[in-house]
């Protein structure tokens, strides 16, 4: 998405042959969020589908529904946690995480 290496200086006791890749590490770490953000957006809209429902007259009688509804709004407040857990922990590990790396190949190229 429109990565660039590092620009190299090339001085006199530079390697000419010096190039760059996108770090295989940095690389997880995009596959890792890319992979479990939709999967906790799609579990968040399912909660607060059945939230809805829950909380709705048509469906419960308000006593036994509101049990139905105090259980969802746990479930929802234990995935958001859970959420915000996930993508900090992404986040923390791609921030120490260079995202390019030296590489003895001669042309620079990026995660697709």
């Amino acid at each position: 998405h429109g990565e660039t290496p590092p620009i190299s200086s090339t001085g006199p006791l530079d390697d000419p042959q010096r190039a760059w890749e996108f770090n295989p590490d940095y690389q997880r770490l995009v596959v890792a969020w890319n992979t479990v953000l939709p999967r906790l957006e799609e579990l968040k809209t399912v909660l607060d589908k059945a939230y809805a429902l829950a909380k709705s007259p048509q469906t419960w009688e308000a006593p036994v529904g509101e049990r139905y509804v105090k259980d969802i709004r746990e479930w929802r407040t234990r995935l958001s946690a859970y959420r915000h857990a996930v993508l900090t922990a992404i986040s923390d590990e791609a921030a120490d995480t260079p995202r390019w790396v030296q590489t003895t190949a001669n042309a620079p190229h990026a995660f697709q």
